[in-house]
């Protein structure tokens, strides 16, 4: 039987980034019929369909949605072993304090500080969850070394530096059924005509009346939520909408139903998350392997498009 080639993973998860098979191809730079030909080859090789087709470009069936998860591990794992540094890693010792807050520590850092551990055995990293005021000033006083953060809400720019690894597309989430599929668009102004579900968790409430403040539109908000996977449940369900970062996307809710994503016509904001520490620091042989590591892993300076279960960069870019 056919294998598949590494060449049939990257364009079938830059279909799954993209939604469109004619974006996907100008994203990576090859022709419509070569993804089109790879990904009905990688259909047959794994015997079941992997998106679904429809007027507006493609989704991720449930099956395709499995398999995007080992997709991306096949490339990360290929990757890492191209791209890691070429030094003798068992020389770098130490530990790292690490801070992390809740978002990120559910749906961005560990699949990076497990790989960073097997690069760099001899590293210890010790975690802590905390919120935004209490990583800041804990970078302050030095009980964390780093911290990976959302970057856009930092207050303490004075004291703090920071560098943004990923910028994460913040998107409308509605149930499969929603009118607003039918709209060629969706401004803000729609949007508050429908019952809002409000995530607050991270200071997610914050930053959404930021932008609302920008217009003379509000959300109606009908219910305010730490979990975002109470917010997907309810989205599927048809009970609301709400506008919420790739990073923290997943087609399924728990129940088995479909949450689809449209872009808002106003010009929403990106998440970002990155590396903060405290200004003119000098870190320690473990800290800088970390930085180093996640600028790699990230690809640095590149905007990185989080859907469905792509809540993993691929290691490099």
């Amino acid at each position: 039987m056919m294998e598949p080639s590494l060449r049939h993973i990257r364009y079938f998860i830059a279909t799954a980034n993209a939604g469109q098979i004619s974006r996907a191809a100008k994203d990576i730079n090859v022709s419509q019929s070569a993804i089109t030909t790879a990904i009905k080859a990688l259909e047959e090789i794994v015997g079941t369909t992997l998106f679904e087709r429809h007027s507006s470009g493609v989704s991720l069936t449930y099956e395709g949605n499995l398999f995007l998860d080992h997709a991306r591990h096949i490339v990360e794992s290929v990757e890492e072993a191209i791209r890691i540094p070429r030094r003798i890693r068992e020389d770098v010792k130490g530990s790292i304090n690490l801070a992390v807050t809740y978002t990120i520590a559910g749906y961005f850092v560990p699949p990076f500080v497990s790989r960073f551990s097997r690069a760099f055995p001899n590293v210890r990293i010790h975690i802590s969850e905390a919120d935004r005021p209490n990583i800041e000033e804990g970078l302050i006083a030095g009980g964390f070394d780093l911290a990976v953060m959302l970057t856009s809400n930092i207050v303490n720019h004075e004291e703090l530096s920071h560098d943004i690894l990923v910028k994460s597309r913040r998107r409308l989430w509605v149930d499969a059924h929603h009118k607003f599929l039918k709209q060629p668009s969706v401004t803000l102004q729609d949007i508050s005509s429908e019952p809002y579900i409000m995530l607050t968790v991270d200071e997610a409430s914050n930053t959404a009346q930021r932008y609302w403040n920008k217009t003379s539109y509000k959300p109606n908000v009908f219910f305010r939520t730490l979990s975002v996977e109470a917010v997907r449940s309810m989205v599927a369900s048809g009970m609301g909408i709400s506008i919420l970062s790739d990073m923290v996307y997943r087609p399924w809710s728990l129940e088995g139903r479909r949450v689809e994503t449209l872009e808002v016509a106003d010009g929403v904001p990106t998440m970002d998350i990155g590396l903060a520490w405290l200004r003119n620091h000098t870190h320690n042989e473990a800290a800088k392997a970390f930085i180093e590591f996640m600028h790699m892993s990230t690809g640095t300076g590149q905007s990185h498009n989080f859907i469905g279960n792509e809540n993993r960069p691929a290691f490099g870019k």
